[in-house]
């Protein structure tokens, strides 16, 4: 079973949920937040902020976080939601 976390993105003025595995991946691979923090170049709050919905990852920090575990943003990040509304 693959937990996933809702993260909601204002695009536009819509709230657009975007589901993230952060904290799963970084459990498989035995990270903490600090130390996937060090790893893609920003600060351990940034990762918790966005495992928890407060924040959601710029294109280049989802591409890193994404690089890091050898998978593809879209492997990371569930934007099915936002492929509904087109």
């Amino acid at each position: 079973m693959q937990s996933k976390l809702c993260v909601y993105i204002d695009i536009s003025d819509r709230s657009i949920k975007v589901k993230n595995r952060i904290k799963e991946l970084r459990k498989e691979h035995k990270l903490s937040q600090g130390e996937l923090a060090d790893l893609v170049g920003t600060t351990r709050q940034t990762i918790t902020s966005i495992e928890v919905g407060k924040y959601t990852a710029s294109l280049p920090l989802a591409y890193k976080i994404a690089k890091q575990f050898s998978l593809s943003i879209e492997e990371v990040f569930d934007f099915s939601e936002l492929e509904e509304e087109e």
